[in-house]
């Protein structure tokens, strides 16, 4: 800190000029960044890199050093854990990382990022944040054209908070009396979905025991037939069926419910019909494979997170409403005076911070905004073609080769597979095979990871033993990374 003259003190502080050195600090952010572009940016795409580089907790901690001292470290220290910070953590725009549902680096939305980052806004009034509410808003526009509605709103949260707003509807009341007097209330889901939507029962009250769970069939669909059976089974209990969600893309199979037929019967009951495309979402921006979401115009709310198939980066998620009433508002207003004064000097219907659970909300439609930009809509379809194609190659490349299983074939990114070592090849079908089969991802996901060649995830499913799931997303892998993946596989495992 540097001292002055006829400094004026208060309680012993000197509160003449900055407390930081801003030359100091610009010199900084100048070195860091200089590592960001060199150890993240420039080897993003470099298949000699180590996508993880693996140390157990305790060793992490050691070389970390992550205690918070009373007195700060020099800015070269800082530096340095910047670059321990990135060695060692994984590197998801890795070609080989397809261990999630997000994967890859888009240019755009990075530096969108950096500069939401450096401006620090709040998406709450127009005031404070007037660029990025006008992006958001036309972000959500556009994205409700691709639903095929002609108007409607958006937020984010997703579908927590498309439960919520859909039991306001139900029932409007709740939002000032809260839950007591309230009737059973019973949600519908298929066996498939996302567990946010056990969470978000039970974080709103509701209850994980009233999400009633629908059958689905061999490829992970919900059975609509079983949905009608379950809704009258809550009519008979006395309970108030209120909300049905479907999923457009399954977590683990990939699997799109049949829209159409469910909206016919959440019509039919007069029930909030909810679709989860938080992942599936984005093949409604490719001409060829939006009809996997047909009948989704008809849903009263959709889940579509662009930070998975489209790369718009952690966290972008959205919730598009087909009401234009106002719900989302009438829902979770709390009209705070310090913030949305009705008597400001221009139009406060852009002050849509109220609408949203949030105050403090970081800008996340900006950088699908300036990628979108960037690409266009040509350039986002594209992307979600490639990646299907190259699931497609991936999935014919399977067929050909000795000690690979398909589970079923797959309709979107999502291929999941057994991998069948040669000491097990000859082996009866049976309880035993199963057994040892179910050992066998684990072990393979192991040596991947410790070696750092690429990240592949694994699960058991509906008592099926654990398989592998690959997901091709990022924009950045080709067909030489799908073979790279089943050869490695067959040499992590050739001793099994």
């Amino acid at each position: 800190m540097l001292q002055k003259k006829n400094a004026v003190l208060v309680d012993g502080v000197i509160l003449n000029g900055p407390i930081m050195d801003s030359k100091a600090g610009e010199k900084f952010v100048e070195d860091a960044c200089k590592i960001i572009m060199e150890e993240v940016v420039q080897k993003a795409d470099d298949i000699t890199e180590k996508v993880c580089e693996w140390q157990a907790p305790e060793k992490l901690k050691q070389i970390l050093d992550l205690e918070m001292r009373d007195t700060g470290e020099c800015d070269q220290k800082v530096l340095q854990l910047c670059r321990d910070v990135i060695k060692y953590s994984v590197k998801t725009n890795h070609p080989r990382f397809f261990n999630q549902l997000y994967a890859g680096i888009d240019y755009y939305s990075l530096v969108a990022r950096f500069i939401t980052e450096a401006l620090n806004p709040s998406v709450y009034t127009y005031e404070v944040s007037p660029v990025f509410l006008l992006v958001e808003e036309a972000v959500i526009k556009k994205m409700i054209e691709f639903i095929g509605w002609e108007e409607g709103d958006g937020g984010s949260v997703s579908n927590m908070y498309a439960m919520n707003l859909a039991r306001y509807k139900f029932c409007p009341e709740i939002k000032e009396k809260g839950l007591s007097g309230l009737p059973r209330l019973v949600l519908f889901a298929s066996e498939e979905c996302h567990y946010s939507m056990k969470k978000a029962a039970s974080f709103l009250g509701i209850g994980t025991e009233n999400v009633y769970f629908i059958k689905t069939d061999e490829r992970g669909k919900m059975i609509p037939e079983e949905l009608e059976k379950q809704v009258q089974r809550a009519r008979k209990e006395g309970s108030a069926p209120f909300l049905v969600c479907a999923t457009a893309g399954t977590t683990v199979l990939g699997a799109f419910d049949p829209l159409d037929k469910i909206a016919d019967i959440c019509e039919k009951h007069g029930l909030w019909f909810h679709v989860d495309a938080s992942w599936g979402g984005s093949a409604l921006i490719s001409r060829k494979h939006r009809r996997l979401l047909h009948g989704i115009h008809r849903a009263d709310s959709v889940a579509w997170n662009p930070h998975k198939m489209l790369l718009a980066g952690i966290q972008c998620c959205a919730l598009l409403v087909k009401d234009n009433t106002g719900l989302l508002k009438k829902c979770y207003s709390a009209e705070a005076a310090y913030l949305f004064q009705q008597d400001k000097f221009y139009n406060v219907s852009y002050d849509t911070g109220d609408k949203s659970i949030q105050c403090s909300r970081r800008p996340d439609a900006f950088k699908f905004w300036l990628m979108w930009k960037a690409l266009g809509t040509v350039g986002l379809e594209e992307r979600v073609n490639r990646a299907l194609a190259l699931a497609r190659y991936l999935v014919e490349e399977i067929k050909k080769r000795e000690g690979f299983q398909l589970l079923l074939e797959p309709e979107y990114a999502n291929v999941c597979f057994w991998y069948i070592p040669p000491s097990l090849r000859k082996m009866e079908d049976g309880p035993e095979f199963w057994q040892k089969l179910h050992q066998v991802a684990p072990i393979i996901k192991e040596r991947m990871m410790k070696k750092g060649s690429m990240m592949l995830g694994y699960q058991p499913h509906w008592g099926k033993v654990n398989f592998f799931r690959q997901v091709v997303i990022s924009p950045q892998v080709s067909r030489e990374d799908m073979d790279f993946l089943l050869d490695e596989i067959e040499l992590l495992a050739k001793d099994l």
